[in-house]
């Protein structure tokens, strides 16, 4: 019987990352205080190639209980919809349809795009890519970046990229703990400096830099490669910037919605199950209790709850704030 799923998470090395998501959210962090973590991916299943050059699905490890060492991957094809239900997987490979991560940028992350369905249909080595941010914790002043500014055409900002001002076309936005930012793919945005985020995204890697700050590689010695001329096929001029939500309702798609649930100490709540659900931790701890187990969690972990568990409830023991995800079911 499937019970709720915890993960070994894959910590990523970025050139903009910190050490926040061990500071902040407490989950242990790889290497010394110079070793710089940008990415923690909670939930994740990538087909053969797409990551690292590698040869073999590259998905979550499962962490806890019997079916601890399996993964992911392995439990979407073993059990299927009593794991899945009605919710259809991603692409022609068949993965899990979520990329569940926390972000902590240091730095600025680049100025960038991801491609949309149309785009990703007409060039076989993009693939759609729809997120949203959860703004966890940040410094003071921090900001980021989010949507061209209203009557920005492509030629004012393919200009302002080659004279190094196409800051000044981008809608910035202080940066707010609890709120969430939206972007559907179309969208340029930057995540600002100073800032850590939970992202709910489609399973998919693709990334049109167009602007990197003129921010050195040190493993090359050169400016990081930009992704122009694919950037301006994919961006939404027309699009206003996104709007942003504080909750509980955070965001809504063809993809994924996101609603943030608080719960005081020693309240319980019922989660009703029926279609797989991803609990993100923000602060707090407690336990779920389902199928005559029980799981506990605590800030920064991320349970994935099956299709099939009967009766679920979430005990805070400390007031507690996490992120409820719930995938798209099949039409």
């Amino acid at each position: 019987m499937l019970y709720p799923l915890i993960f070994q998470p894959k910590f990523v090395e970025k050139i903009w990352g910190g050490r926040k998501i061990e500071t902040v959210l407490g989950k242990p962090l790889p290497g010394g205080s110079s070793t710089n973590i940008g990415e923690s991916w909670e939930i994740y299943d990538f087909p053969p190639g797409v990551v690292e050059n590698s040869t073999d699905w590259v998905s979550s490890p499962i962490a806890n209980g019997p079916l601890a060492g399996k993964t992911l991957h392995w439990a979407v094809g073993h059990f299927g919809r009593e794991l899945m239900g009605n919710v259809a997987l991603a692409g022609r490979h068949g993965q899990f349809p979520a990329l569940i991560k926390y972000l902590d940028a240091r730095e600025d992350l680049s100025v960038q795009v991801h491609p949309d369905e149309k785009y990703a249909s007409a060039n076989p080595e993009a693939h759609l890519k729809t997120e949203a941010w959860y703004v966890v914790q940040h410094d003071p002043q921090a900001r980021l970046l989010k949507g061209v500014a209203a009557g920005t055409k492509g030629e004012h900002f393919r200009a302002a990229l080659e004279s190094g001002t196409v800051e000044q076309l981008l809608t910035a936005i202080p940066a707010k703990v609890g709120q969430c930012h939206y972007l559907p793919s179309g969208t340029v945005h930057a995540l600002g400096a100073g800032i850590l985020a939970a992202e709910v995204q489609t399973p998919s890697d693709t990334t049109y830099r167009v602007f990197d700050f003129n921010r050195v590689d040190p493993s090359t010695g050169k400016l990081r490669t930009l992704h122009i001329d694919q950037a301006m096929k994919c961006i939404d001029f027309s699009a206003p910037a996104s709007v942003q939500s504080s909750g509980p309702e955070l965001a809504k798609c063809d993809y994924f919605s996101i609603r943030k649930i608080t719960a005081k100490k020693g309240q319980d709540i019922s989660i009703p199950v029926g279609e797989p659900i991803v609990l993100m931790f923000i602060t707090g701890q407690g336990e779920i209790a389902s199928s005559n187990r029980t799981t506990q969690f605590a800030r920064g972990e991320t349970i994935l709850l099956p299709a099939s568990l009967d009766k679920t409830n979430a005990k805070a023991n400390t007031d507690s704030v996490w992120l409820q995800v719930d995938l798209a079911s099949r039409a």
